[in-house]
Formats: structure tokens, C-alpha cells, sequence
């Protein structure tokens, strides 16, 4: 069993060309199922499960109380690996073929109103070189739009100031060009000018990364994530931030402000229009609330 897992997870990173982040997803459900197995009825071989097998599982999975959208996604995992193994001769049949789940309803991703941007900038001023960190990484974040995980993994040879680019890769290896305007290009030449140089001093070695942590090594998502999260308690914004709040932001005050659709999607690196048109959602919500706010009774 462990050898089937080990194929099909290097068959995504190689033949699917899938990120490290969506293959570690992938194993973790799929060896919890294996496990399972292992622990309820000692089972081994996936060839093995029945439908029996499958509803103790999703038994296992209620009692646990988890999301329908976590649930869905370990379904969606297991059934991607059985076409797998059906494919390669090693299953006969997807034993999770026939489970049905709920589509749950969608929940538009929280974003920022562009006061609240505001406010974000507003609690990075100062000239210190975390600083000047700080007010970069959140001009890339919010004025690009891209992922976190892009960010953090930006190198300075990524960055085009001359033409006010960055090459971005993206998923699956994907890259695509990312523009960024005048407010950005500016805080980045000031922090690698000299809030970087300031913080590299502090390590043994060079390397490329754009953004450091305070100690000159690079940052990593979760370090973005802390950094936010220290930000937000130095202003009145309440309730949590993740990071991607800020890609969400820019992608709605896009279209807000009047882009085409598939810029957008250009722009973020979606690979389906479908994924990009729950922004549409947003910005409809948003105008409506609005709408009922200063018109409450025409509604």
C-alpha cells in the first residue's frame, strides 16, 4: 500500500506537474485512509475495500464533525488516486464512485474595503528596516494579487523594474508575467536599497530571495501570515486575517474598478475563468449591500 501511495504521489509531481503544497494534501488524506484501514479490519490492500469499508469511513469522518468541504476534499482525493490505481491495473473498481456529498454553498472570500487598505498602510510607517519590509510585502501582496506562497518564493532576478513586471511562478508550474505600478516598484527600491541589505547583514550568506525575516533568512508563508497578523493588532480592524485577504482584496478592487474579467484571471494565474468569477460574486454582494444601506427601503 505504502508503495501505491509513493507512485501516485510521485505520478502528480512529475506527469500532473502538482505543487509540493497539493501532493502533501494528497498524502495526507490518502495515507489517514490507509490507516483507517489498517486500524478497522487490518486491510491491506486498497484493492480490498468494499462498500462496507467505505461507509465505516465516512462513519469515522462524521463522528469527527468535520467541514462538508474538508470531507468533500478527501473524497475528491481518494477517488482522484483509485482512477489512479485503476488506470495503472492495481484496483478493479473506485469503491467511492457512488458517494454522494452535498454541494455546500459557496462562501465568498472575505476581503478588504479600500479604507480598510488604508488602515493596513497605515500601521507599516516608519523607515526601520522591518519597516520597509513590511510596506513592500504588502505592495506585493495587495498590488499584484499574488499568492502567498509566490511571494515568499520571489527572487530578485523575478523583478523588472524597467518594464515594472515580476515573473511569477505560479502553480504547476506555471509561470506568468504580473505587472506592478508605481507605489510598488517604489517601496521594493527602498527596502532592497536598504532595509534588505541591513537585514542580510545579519546572516553568513547571500541568497535571493526578496523578502527576509529579521534575521536575513528567507520568509516563509508562515511568516507572512505573522507578520499580517501583527500588523492587524496595531490597527481597529477586527476579526482575523489571512493572508490571502489581500489577493482576494486586489482581485475585487479590479473589478470594482471596472477590469475585464479575464485580466483578472490572467492576473491571478487561474487556470478556469469559473475560479476567477467568484470575485463577480463579490463585487455584486458588495454593490447590494451598499445599495441597501443608502436606499433601506427599496429593498
Amino acid at each position: 500500500m505504502d508503495e501505491q501511495i509513493k507512485q501516485f504521489l510521485q505520478y502528480l509531481l512529475v506527469e500532473r506537474q502538482y505543487s509540493p503544497e497539493t501532493k502533501k494534501a494528497y498524502q495526507e488524506d490518502i495515507t489517514e485512509f490507509r490507516d483507517f484501514l489498517a486500524a478497522n479490519g487490518g486491510l491491506t490492500s486498497f484493492n480490498a475495500v468494499d462498500d462496507l469499508d467505505v461507509q465505516t469511513y465516512l462513519g469515522e469522518l462524521s463522528n469527527r464533525n468535520l467541514a462538508r468541504a474538508s470531507v468533500a476534499r478527501k473524497l475528491s482525493s481518494l477517488r482522484s488516486f483509485y482512477r489512479y490505481l485503476i488506470r495503472v491495473g492495481e484496483a478493479k473498481v473506485d469503491p467511492f464512485e457512488a458517494v454522494e456529498t452535498r454541494k455546500s454553498h459557496h462562501h465568498l472570500p472575505d476581503f478588504f474595503y479600500e479604507a480598510e487598505i488604508q488602515e493596513l498602510f497605515a500601521a507599516v510607517a516608519g523607515d526601520n528596516p522591518l519597516d520597509q519590509r513590511n510596506q513592500a510585502l504588502l505592495e506585493v501582496l495587495y498590488g499584484t494579487g499574488i499568492r502567498v506562497s509566490e511571494c515568499a518564493n520571489l527572487t530578485l532576478d523575478q523583478l523588472d523594474f524597467e518594464l515594472g513586471v515580476m515573473l511569477v511562478h505560479g502553480k504547476g508550474n506555471k509561470d506568468r508575467y504580473v505587472p506592478f505600478g508605481s507605489y510598488c516598484k517604489a517601496a521594493l527600491l527602498h527596502y532592497l536599497d536598504d532595509g534588505r541589505v541591513t537585514l542580510m547583514a545579519k546572516l553568513d550568506r547571500q541568497h535571493e530571495r526578496v523578502f527576509v525575516s529579521q534575521h536575513g533568512q528567507p520568509i516563509t508563508p508562515r511568516g507572512i501570515e505573522y507578520v499580517l497578523d501583527r500588523l492587524v493588532e496595531k490597527t481597529s480592524l477586527t476579526g482575523g486575517i489571512h493572508p490571502h485577504m489581500l489577493r482576494h482584496s486586489f482581485a475585487t478592487h479590479m473589478l470594482d474598478h471596472g477590469a475585464d474579467l479575464r485580466t483578472v484571471q490572467e492576473l491571478l494565474g487561474h487556470e478556469s475563468l469559473s475560479t476567477t468569477q467568484i470575485y463577480t460574486h463579490m463585487t455584486a454582494a458588495h454593490l447590494k449591500a451598499d445599495y441597501l444601506k443608502h436606499f433601506p427601503g427599496h429593498n
